[in-house]
């Protein structure tokens, strides 16, 4: 099992392209307040998020806009698998998930990456938040991380029956994901 290299405190920034090369999402993961903050401007959907993350890559809050000033979605946890909206409301059907899976982006696909102690050959069953981002549902669904080789990884979706192999980064940040993100920078 390698480590990732930590990302600057100071900030990093890369983005994707889908991969017909038409749309293109830009990213920031910053160090502030104890805990890193990450944004991702996603074009082709037309959306910004913002995950606020616990030092060992914890989802603490999650913000999605999309055409208002206001957030249209944000959810918060307690980090421990509890989750609610903002305004109080507990969403006890999401209970007992740790991360966020937008399939606008492939970076949520990291969030996993960076917590899971996994050597080569092994693999962990999740249960994430997946969110659509034109209709705002919030639904939990299983998946399936498995790590291939050192920088290679293997993500079962839909029923565990689709898979998406990849390669991450230094930074365990997704690279290409084949047929749907190519890595800009």
């Amino acid at each position: 099992m390698s480590t990732y290299v930590p990302f600057p405190a100071d900030g990093f920034a890369t983005g994707w392209f889908t991969w017909d090369g038409q749309h293109r999402e830009d990213l920031t993961v910053l160090w502030e307040n104890e805990a890193w903050t990450v944004s991702g401007v996603v074009g082709r959907e037309q959306v910004q998020y913002i995950l606020r993350l616990s030092p060992t890559w914890q989802v603490r809050q999650f913000i999605l806009f999309r055409d208002l000033d206001e957030p249209d979605l944000w959810l918060a946890t307690d980090g421990g698998g509890r989750w609610g909206e903002m305004n109080g409301a507990h969403r006890v059907e999401l209970d007992g998930c740790y991360d966020i899976d937008l399939a606008c982006t492939p970076f949520t696909r990291s969030l996993p990456i960076h917590r899971l102690p996994l050597h080569v050959g092994h693999t962990a069953d999740l249960t994430v938040i997946e969110v659509d981002v034109e209709t705002l549902a919030v639904v939990p669904v299983q998946r399936r991380y498995t790590r291939v080789d050192t920088h290679r990884w293997q993500v079962a979706t839909d029923a565990l029956d689709a898979i998406d192999e990849f390669e991450v980064d230094q930074h365990g940040l997704v690279l290409d994901q084949t047929g749907a993100f190519r890595r800009t920078l």
